[in-house]
């Protein structure tokens, strides 16, 4: 079964640092957008997704801030991690691991880093091993 884009994609840097902050209460989405800076569009999207939340007889959407706060564990937990092998970095120009060239190790205390560039566009990479290990 193939994995929903929207669990791949990376969650707003202010939803994961508020949400665990969120009360056990409903929010309105127009309340979250103001606790969690991000847009209510956004929250709708997550609604369709399989974000939970209540609805009165009236239309009005409601999303308890424990319930939200789970989803967003759940979601960050659920996201695929890249496992790089021995002479791979990620790219951030190309976003993907690519194997590195002309690498250049230094030291920084107890941490080894290496520096050495993408075959592919040429941007600098930079990987840290620190005691060992990648």
């Amino acid at each position: 079964m193939e994995e929903p884009s929207w669990t791949t994609r990376k969650l707003p840097h202010s939803l994961i640092v508020r949400a665990p902050g969120l009360l056990p209460m409903l929010y309105t989405l127009n309340e979250l957008e103001e606790e969690l800076k991000i847009s209510s569009r956004i929250i709708r999207d997550w609604l369709q997704k399989d974000l939970p939340y209540r609805q009165d007889g009236r239309g009005h959407i409601f999303v308890n801030g424990q319930d939200l706060a789970t989803w967003v564990s759940h979601v960050r937990q659920s996201r695929p991690r890249r496992t790089l092998d021995a002479g791979q970095a990620f790219c951030l120009r190309c976003h993907k691991p690519v194997t590195v060239a002309n690498v250049q190790p230094y030291r920084q205390g107890i941490v080894v880093r290496y520096r050495g560039t993408c075959p592919e566009c040429g941007a600098a990479i930079n990987r840290v091993k620190n005691n060992g290990q990648s």
